[in-house]
């Protein structure tokens, strides 16, 4: 039977060889999609795991012989270049057995630095007063690729001698460098482990569920041409448990060639998938990687549910040799099927107000609603094109819409299975959009303008000066500041003593400045009438809560003669908004004055906040950019397989006089109408589930999306009537009188 199998499956006739061609093509770019979806998760996982050292010294991590080592000073800081996040890691070895970070041969020494090869790369492109003089002494050589998390990742590593940075605020000394394994508790790796976690698990169940249908799709091609052709052998003396081997090896032969093509895709492509940002960072091309678990799960998995497909899809044929051509009307669905999806949006309400504690409890509560309720829709999909179908054929006035709805009333279920990949789609992006939209309304995008990205700040809190550390030249660097081209002024904010401002309903500000100074300073707002001092923060940007147009800061209980005695929080620099003169202000600033934060606009300090939700926003356009495609193959093979399927009672019908224009009115009824009541069912589910999402996990409202979530949606839809209507030449060819008569 094995070998029948083989050669009905290869070398009988023109129409199985292009079967077998669109099974295998079709299985093939699902088994990719499938393959570049695992590995994007193991990516991030690796991406994550080469963040761990630069946790060193955020928690208390124990090394195994601390005895035998000496300390190392370490320094982990941000600092910014274009806008760009630069890491940058100060050390100082107090013995020659102190711990070396990876990527590093050797630790630096005083006036010695690594640099990532991508910042390598500017420093030689940029000049020195934009860039290099942060970096004091020379380059030593490149950080190795163990400690980047990416390609593109700004890294330094600068060596200082042990005296030197011990007065520094926030050294600390460390006897070993954190990895990926360490037991570090609330230790925050990458782009926070955790939280990555429950989002990734919602991204991967988003585009495995497409990626499933699709496969199960193309594995059920032309089905009913194969049971016809099974029933006959039948009736000649086949035995049920024969038919069933023989489609076994039929579907095994396409699925298993679809299979070995899909891993040719993956790793042709793999370099290109690697570019691709979603997290914010390209990868690595290995990060892309599979563990045997996944290759033998995607291996032996695609070809097995070919089998069970083609097994389920031949029971009428095992029941009877006649079972084909009895064809009786199945069964209509019930309303049972209604129950998951309900369970599903139940979960989810229930875990309202009773948010789990943990992040993994976060996970199974979260992920396994909407899992449940992405299942409850493939299992209400059905019922409710049943109740669409049964619509349109009570109300038909024309013979297409007739014949269209008691068609898709008689076998809702094949009807329904041509759209099921884009209600999945569609319900994916909705609440990826819904969650991501209301997230950064909430939260609010990084504020623009010329004072937040052209203004520096140069901080130093009081509290951050060690002793024995000299005092900030603050004078010096203003003179510096203002002898750069680009810088328009510069100036000093004071620190405020306790209770030293009026209130500001119920705050106070921690920072004072001159109300002359700030009236030079406009764009930076002002001061009440007959007020000498005001209360200001230090990079003189108010609050989202406290913005006003123009801004008024409180008055100050001190007098101008008072404020320049006292102690200087930040040096605010206003440029003419030009990357040079703010990267010349920026490296004068760090140099000038090493202590406290690096110098940087409120727009880059903003940024920072938001960069999870950019990553997030990242992510969901990801998968809406690849479900929608995934959903779009999908209805393409199921109506090019209904049309061949039934290509002998439209054959009838055009014998008996029925225009092709009414078949093709059929067709396109058939598959309109399906993917019309599931596209409505979808997108409001979807949002259902982000509302229940997001007022469980952050107390929000879903808010509604922006018109480029309904540009998505009704691209989606063209696209897909557009594949049905590219079938319609189709309908031409195999409704002929011939067909008939070959039937």
């Amino acid at each position: 039977m094995i070998r029948l199998g083989l050669r009905l499956a290869l070398a009988s006739g023109r129409e199985a060889a292009v079967r077998l061609t669109i099974i295998t093509v079709a299985v093939a770019f699902g088994v990719g999609l499938l393959l570049a979806t695992v590995a994007g998760v193991n990516g991030v996982g690796s991406q994550n795991s080469r963040y761990a050292w630069l946790s060193t010294g955020n928690s208390e991590v124990a090394s195994a012989d601390a005895s035998s080592v000496d300390p190392l000073w370490w320094l982990l800081r941000n600092d910014y270049f274009h806008g760009e996040n630069i890491g940058r890691v100060d050390v100082a070895a107090t013995g020659p057995r102190a711990p070396i970070p990876p990527g590093l041969p050797r630790l630096p020494g005083p006036g010695e630095f690594y640099a990532s090869p991508a910042l390598s790369a500017l420093l030689r492109a940029t000049p020195a007063a934009e860039l290099g003089n942060r970096f004091p002494g020379r380059q030593i050589g490149t950080i190795g690729p163990s400690a980047l998390p990416s390609p593109d990742s700004l890294l330094v590593i600068v060596g200082h001698g042990p005296d030197e940075l011990s007065k520094h605020p926030g050294a600390e000394q460390v006897t070993s460098i954190m990895s990926a394994d360490s037991d570090c508790a609330g230790c925050s790796l990458g782009v926070r482990g955790a939280g990555m976690t429950l989002l990734l698990s919602v991204v991967a169940a988003g585009l495995l569920f497409p990626v499933l249908m699709f496969i199960g799709t193309a594995t059920r091609l032309s089905a009913a041409r194969r049971e016809q052709r099974f029933a006959a052998m039948r009736l000649v003396g086949a035995t049920p448990r024969q038919i069933s081997m023989i489609a076994a090896v039929e579907s095994a032969v396409a699925a298993v060639a679809g299979t070995v093509v899909g891993f040719g895709l993956f790793l042709l492509f793999r370099p290109a998938l690697a570019e691709i940002p979603f997290t914010g960072t390209p990868f690595f091309p290995d990060d892309l990687s599979l563990g045997v678990v996944d290759v033998l799960l995607v291996a032996l998995g695609v070809p097995v549910a070919a089998v069970v497909t083609a097994r389920l899809a031949l029971r009428r044929v095992r029941i009877s040799p006649l079972g084909v051509s009895r064809r009786v009307t199945p069964s209509p669905p019930r309303a049972w099927r209604l129950i998951p999806l309900a369970l599903g949006i139940a979960e989810l309400v229930f875990f309202v107000g009773r948010r789990p504690a943990t992040t993994n409890g976060q996970s199974a509560a979260y992920l396994s609603g909407i899992l449940l309720i992405m299942v409850g829709l493939v299992v209400a999909g059905p019922w409710l094109t049943m109740l669409g179908s049964r619509v349109m054929a009570g109300r038909a006035t024309r013979p297409a819409t007739l014949i269209a709805g008691r068609r898709l009333a008689d076998n809702p279920q094949a009807g329904f299975r041509a759209v099921s990949g884009l209600m999945l789609a569609l319900f994916v992006t909705s609440v990826a959009t819904g969650v991501i939209t209301t997230i950064v309304a909430e939260r609010g995008a990084p504020r623009a303008g010329s004072t937040f990205s052209s203004s520096l700040a140069k901080t130093f809190w009081p509290e951050e000066r060690v002793a024995g550390q000299p005092e900030p030249q603050v004078d010096a660097a203003l003179a510096e500041l203002r002898a750069i081209p680009g810088v328009r002024d510069a100036t000093l904010v004071h620190e405020s003593p306790d209770l030293g401002l009026a209130s500001a309903g119920d705050r106070s500000m921690p920072a004072l400045i001159s109300c002359a100074e700030l009236a030079r300073l406009a764009t930076f707002g002002g001061c009440p009438a007959g007020t000498e001092v005001a209360g200001v923060y230090p990079d003189l940007i108010a609050p989202r809560d406290m913005s006003q147009d123009p801004m008024v800061w409180p008055a100050a209980a001190v007098s101008a003669e008072s404020l320049r005695q006292l102690p200087v929080v930040s040096i605010v620099a206003q440029t003419d908004g030009t990357a040079a003169a703010i990267e010349r202000a920026r490296t004068a600033l760090a140099t000038a004055i090493p202590q406290g934060r690096f110098p940087a606009t409120a727009g880059e300090f903003e940024a920072d906040f938001t960069r999870t939700l950019v990553q997030w926003q990242q992510l969901a356009n990801v998968v809406i950019l690849a479900s929608l495609p995934i959903a779009g193959c999908s209805l393409a093979v199921a109506v090019v397989g209904g049309l061949t399927d039934r290509k002998r009672p439209f054959s009838m019908l055009r014998l008996t006089g029925v225009p092709l224009g009414v078949l093709r009115r059929v067709v396109a009824l058939e598959s309109t109408v399906p993917l019309l009541v599931v596209a409505a069912l979808a997108t409001g589910t979807g949002f259902l589930a982000a509302h229940l999402f997001l007022t469980s996990q952050m107390h929000y409202s879903l808010r509604a999306p922006g018109i480029s979530y309904y540009l998505i949606v009704v691209a989606g839809l063209a696209a897909s009537l557009a594949i049905i209507a590219s079938t319609m030449p189709l309908l031409r060819r195999i409704t002929g009188p011939e067909t008939a008569r070959n039937e």
